[in-house]
């Protein structure tokens, strides 16, 4: 037990040695003061992946076309924010894509970038919703070990990112990820448009790729970093590039057994052709319909005898 004190109150100790180093614009900024907020968020979020299947499994799926349509487009506008933002405060602000340490100091340009990753943050609690509405809608196959692990780790390690390191290396990621998110959004709000739009989304696979490519290049960014000593916190770069490698390892699995892991042709075939026969409109044959077709398979067999015959009678005569 006294070790276990130990323990916890020096956790909170070296929680209080950390407040000392984080950065002081962003102290006073909604969920900034301190973890519980974003704790409690998340929390509820893991909470309602568990209660919500049981509260619909008895329920009609909501539609929530409309919503849907909302929320997507919604989110398209956000992102784009997002990367407008970090764009051109990093451009006014001269950063440089190689390295660039954190300015603390309240240059407009700098704080504007903290705002911007600051919404970034928030934007991740928000996309929160894609699962709400996974789940209300009875999509459950769509809510993933990888779709949790990435909504729930974003959110809340970016809270750490914007508590000590709100400027810096850390506009890189998030000015690609945002850009990325233009996309993904893009996509569902033109998925939820009906099936007008849905036959001219033919791209889906290609956002998973370009996904991957984001974590490859997350991962040579921050070596390069690592290489060059940038003057940035390495125990954050080292973290990243572990938090890229569990990313790209679900997500290229997610990637071979949706787009990749294929039937061979014969089984596939004969998948299809057992599908059709399940599915189609034999099984909803009456008992007359069968009645006829075992009658008609009679009559086809009493007429290839009957034919079978009528040639050996001419082979006779002739």
């Amino acid at each position: 037990m006294e070790i276990v004190t130990h323990f916890i109150n020096d956790t909170i100790e070296f929680y209080k040695w950390t407040l000392t180093i984080a950065d002081k614009r962003v102290a006073k900024w909604p969920l900034m003061d301190n973890p519980l907020p974003t704790l409690a968020i998340s929390t509820s979020y893991l909470l309602f992946l568990w209660l919500g299947p049981k509260y619909m499994k008895n329920r009609e799926p909501f539609q929530l076309r409309k919503t849907l349509i909302v929320y997507n487009f919604s989110m398209v506008f956000l992102n784009f924010f997002i990367f407008k933002e970090l764009f051109m405060a990093a451009r006014s602000a001269s950063y440089s894509y190689i390295c660039q340490r954190v300015d603390y100091s309240e240059d407009p340009n700098e704080v504007r970038v903290a705002g911007a990753l600051w919404w970034y943050f928030v934007s991740k609690g928000v996309e929160y919703l894609d699962t709400v509405f996974f789940i209300l809608r009875k999509k459950f196959n769509q809510v993933s070990f990888l779709h949790v692990y990435h909504h729930c780790t974003m959110f809340t390690l970016w809270w750490i990112g914007i508590k000590w390191v709100a400027g810096g290396q850390s506009f890189f990621g998030a000015h690609m990820n945002a850009a990325i998110h233009v996309l993904m959004y893009l996509y569902y709000g033109l998925a939820s448009c009906g099936p007008k739009t849905q036959k001219y989304l033919w791209w889906k696979k290609y956002l998973t790729i370009v996904q991957m490519i984001q974590f490859h290049v997350t991962i040579g960014h921050t070596a390069l970093s690592l290489y060059v000593d940038c003057d940035f916190p390495h125990w954050m770069h080292y973290s990243l590039i572990c938090y890229a490698i569990t990313f790209i390892v679900l997500f290229g699995n997610f990637y071979y057994q949706t787009y990749r892991r294929q039937l061979p042709r014969r089984d596939a075939s004969s998948s299809k052709a057992g599908k059709a026969l399940s599915n189609g409109s034999l099984n909803g044959l009456s008992k007359a319909a069968n009645g006829a077709m075992v009658l008609g398979n009679k009559e086809e067999k009493a007429q290839e005898s009957s034919g079978r015959r009528k040639r050996k009678g001419r082979a006779k005569r002739d």
